[in-house]
């Protein structure tokens, strides 16, 4: 999620089991230590693009990492802190702060890779939309509250706010697949894969992708709180497979590992980009919830094969036409 976000909710959960003396001092180290997991934004590559995607919400974002991030975030806040609270005091703070990161990133659609080095499935609850204004400003509301205040109490309402936020995203997104579910049936398709997760900034819209007879297709699903589901519909687009679209890619080769590792990333949600035929993009994400254009992919050149590939943003520019239609989705008005 955000760093906003991450930091204050790594700030919330300190505070709520913090004394009243302590409760400013545990927000602090809380807010950093919720930050510290992102850390791995700096593993780059000038000549490997994918490195990034390779080790962003990784290791730093594992369960078994949080001692760990924890004891390294502690250490950096002891510095400062060392002569107004233990040093095991400022772990069980750091620890609490920098846990809470893995979990609200797994909360998106992004993926996080939760149970390395056991497994590098990219675990995504879909609850939550990677930057949402109403979960941020309510929690960062109550955290300054309960700093101002010193009330663990209302570090406690904080985080009774974050979790039944999440879980009311959870039902939500169970809506939306019902929704998604029974529109398939309508259309007579068998069902492969799903992905339902929500739009940008809300718990209103969510973007809806199911594959069936070799085809993605793309909808946005409105799922109100006191109104029944409202379909947006999209378009379908081609499942993306190598071995029929690239004949000339050899198994051996750089960019055969590349769209490999690409194809890890986006959960195997690859299409070729309807505009960009030598795109190929990660469907997952578009600038609109009922939208086949995928916002980022990574191009493919079959006369460079063992180079790696370049990757980039697409189809980003947010137009006054598609701000109008995504308003006019929050509200759940038919599209003209």
């Amino acid at each position: 999620m955000d760093p906003v976000s991450q930091g204050l909710v790594g700030a919330i959960l300190p505070q709520s089991v913090s004394s009243k003396t302590e409760l400013r001092f545990a927000a602090a180290i809380g807010f950093l230590s919720g930050l510290l997991a992102d850390i791995d934004v700096v593993i780059r590559s000038s000549t490997d693009p994918l490195l990034f995607l390779d080790y962003h919400r990784q290791f730093t974002h594992s369960l078994v990492f949080i001692p760990i991030g924890g004891l390294v975030a502690a250490l950096f806040c002891w510095l400062f802190l060392k002569k107004r609270l233990s040093f095991w005091k400022i772990y069980f703070y750091a620890f609490l702060g920098y846990g809470t990161h893995c979990f609200l990133d797994t909360c998106t659609n992004y993926g996080t890779e939760l149970l390395w080095p056991f497994s590098d499935a990219r675990i995504a609850w879909n609850a939550v939309s990677i930057i949402d204004p109403v979960f941020t400003f309510t929690l960062a509301f109550l955290v300054i509250i309960a700093v101002v205040r010193k009330s663990p109490l209302i570090a406690r309402i904080g985080l009774l706010f974050a979790v039944s936020y999440l879980l009311f995203g959870l039902y939500q997104r169970e809506r939306a697949e019902d929704a998604l579910l029974s529109l398939s049936q309508s259309r007579g398709h068998e069902v492969e894969r799903v992905l339902v997760h929500p739009s940008i900034g809300n718990l209103l819209v969510w973007r809806s992708i199911y594959e069936a007879e070799g085809n993605y297709y793309v909808q946005a699903v409105r799922v109100g709180p006191f109104s029944e589901p409202k379909i947006y519909n999209g378009d379908s687009i081609k499942v993306f497979d190598s071995s029929n679209e690239l004949h000339e890619l050899d198994p051996d080769s750089v960019l055969y590992s590349d769209i490999d590792r690409f194809k890890h990333f986006a959960k195997d949600f690859l299409v070729v980009h309807p505009e960009y035929p030598d795109i190929i993009g990660d469907l997952r994400m578009g600038i609109l919830p009922n939208s086949i254009k995928p916002i980022w992919g990574i191009e493919v050149d079959l006369n460079n094969q063992n180079e790696h590939v370049s990757m980039d943003n697409y189809d980003r520019a947010v137009t006054n036409g598609a701000i109008q239609t995504f308003i006019s989705m929050l509200l759940g008005r038919d599209l003209h």
